[in-house]
């Protein structure tokens, strides 16, 4: 049986591999349906058998997909990118046993690019789980968790760019507390940073996030008081902000007449990142416009956006959905105006 062919059996095969958070939701979506349908008796492997192309755009290891492909018919399409070589690998897998998948080893903020080299110019859905996943959380070697030791790497993509520690060995004081105030709101960061450049060395998760730990004045009840720190350079070594900002622009020219977009978030930078820029391109207002005696026309490239949120029994299922949030719309049957999309 090819990968995907069952809703149910890949459901459940996930639950052992990754908890894909808002999985349901989500694919229904991007799909462009209320709900998927549910398993019974009478139908044990209900399928929707959607033809078109689709975009993972941040494949992880692949709940989202895998759930994905089982509603998708035999001649449908679904690229899927990721930034992560450890997820490329689980793609290829999935791909060498699916002739509908395609594989991309980049971020999603080459998305035109990528798609074009592909002989894609438009598509009938976008997907996106931002953020970390919980296997890269669990493992300690990838040096993004302040609560297993490893090195102090912190990349998605560890086979280019620069480390963490790397980083910390050339970055001043002033520049490191800037950073953790503006990618992690870290409302103590200058303490913070300096506590930081004094250490000797940056070769343990654990020693840097003891030291935070020791400077943070001020620890928030249930929460590591490194967190805030380890998401700021986390989100700043990978571009993470800037690479939705890039996904987020291009999904309008990419997406076609009715198609579907569905992004989760999980903390506040990325999730007001993606409700301003849906409001604007629903409604045809952008800031700028306030200052104008008669404001252009602009177009409303996006329908009303909705936003979601995980249930009581997924959260108590799995406590990293709990911040979640996912935001969806549909393109409009607008034609894409080069100019009007920019900021």
């Amino acid at each position: 049986m090819r990968e995907g062919a069952s809703a149910c059996a890949a459901s459940s095969e996930q639950r052992f591999v990754h908890d894909a958070v808002l999985l349901q939701e989500t694919v229904a979506a991007v799909l462009g349906v209320k709900s998927l349908p549910k398993c019974t008796d009478d139908a044990p492997q209900p399928s929707l058998q959607m033809s078109g192309i689709y975009v993972d755009a941040t494949f992880g290891r692949g709940g989202h997909s895998r759930l994905l492909l089982s509603h998708l018919s035999d001649d449908a399409t679904l690229v899927v990118f990721d930034k992560d070589p450890t997820a490329i690998a689980v793609a290829q897998e999935l791909a060498a046993s699916d002739s509908r998948v395609k594989v991309v080893h980049d971020s999603f903020a080459t998305l035109t690019d990528s798609l074009a080299a592909l002989g894609i110019d438009q598509v009938d859905g976008l997907m996106a789980d931002l953020g970390i996943s919980s296997p890269q959380i669990d493992d300690g070697s990838r040096g993004f968790s302040f609560m297993r030791d490893g090195a102090v790497d912190m990349r998605m993509d560890t086979s280019r760019g620069q480390s963490v520690a790397e980083w910390l060995e050339q970055v001043d004081d002033e520049t490191l507390a800037n950073v953790l105030y503006e990618f992690g709101e870290e409302r103590h960061s200058r303490r913070i940073a300096r506590a930081i450049k004094q250490m000797d060395s940056y070769e343990s998760t654990l020693e840097l996030a003891e030291v935070i730990k020791t400077a943070h004045p001020n620890w928030q009840r249930g929460k590591h008081p490194a967190t805030q720190s380890f998401q700021a350079m986390r989100i700043f070594i990978n571009n993470e902000l800037g690479d939705v900002d890039d996904f987020l622009v291009q999904s309008i020219p990419i997406l076609k007449a009715g198609g579907q977009l569905a992004v989760i978030s999980f903390h506040s930078l990325e999730d007001r990142r993606i409700k301003q820029f849906l409001q604007r391109h629903s409604k045809g207002q952008y800031p700028e416009d306030d200052k104008l005696p008669m404001p252009p026309k602009r177009p409303r490239y996006f329908s009303k956006p909705k936003r979601v949120g995980p249930s009581k029994s997924e959260v108590s299922g799995n406590p990293r959905a709990r911040s979640a949030w996912l935001r969806l719309a549909t393109r409009s049957d607008v034609e894409y105006q080069q100019a009007a999309s920019q900021d």
